[in-house]
């Protein structure tokens, strides 16, 4: 059994996505970035953590994915193989590219950082960055899956970000983009991880 801590509607989505598609049980425990209740089991206040049965608490929601993925021979392509290797291709571009755009952009507007250490100037140039990789993942896509007919753990990240952009006022120029987030999100367990985050706000 794990434990996954952190509100739904943060990166936590991703895992609790991750461990609905695998089967897995878990006991979700919601709890605000960097409250006591996080802190308890990561000092660095930052979600989602994963509780193992040992007391064994991992962090980042890629780094818990790929464990789990890994673990239970699921939502991905084995370690090794070369299709292992574009999977994580496409989990890295995202990551960089992707995630961090939007990342950087919260920081620079949101309550992540103290106002005096907000640069709003940069939101363009942000922006003109999430639309160019934008673009070239679009021309990317060419099955339901962004790994064709295998959903891996790049389809959670990619959906997860744009409903994070979406959120945030970041256009997505990308109809093929946009259908495969729509796609996702249909999906059964898409639909029990987010309830959780409904839940929780």
């Amino acid at each position: 059994m794990y434990t996954v801590y952190g509100n739904a509607y943060t990166r936590t989505l991703r895992v609790l996505w991750c461990l609905e598609e695998i089967g897995a049980p878990y006991t979700h425990v919601p709890g605000d970035a960097h409250s006591p209740e996080i802190k308890a089991v990561n000092p660095s206040g930052k979600v989602p953590a994963l509780g193992l049965e040992d007391g064994t608490i991992l962090t980042d929601s890629t780094a818990i994915m790929t464990f789990l993925a890994d673990k239970h021979a699921a939502v991905t392509f084995p370690a090794g193989t070369v299709d292992r290797a574009r999977q994580d291709g496409f989990t890295n571009m995202l990551l960089d590219e992707i995630d961090g755009c939007l990342w950087t952009a919260n920081r620079m507007t949101g309550r992540f950082l103290p106002e005096e250490m907000h640069v709003p100037d940069v939101i363009p140039s942000l922006k003109y960055e999430f639309s160019r990789s934008i673009a070239r993942l679009d021309a990317m896509i060419h099955g339901p899956f962004l790994m064709g007919d295998t959903f891996t753990i790049p389809d959670i990240i990619l959906t997860h970000c744009v409903g994070w952009a979406r959120a945030i006022k970041f256009d997505i120029e990308s109809d093929k983009v946009l259908a495969h987030a729509k796609a996702m999100r249909d999906r059964p367990g898409y639909k029990a991880a987010f309830a959780l985050g409904q839940k929780a706000a």
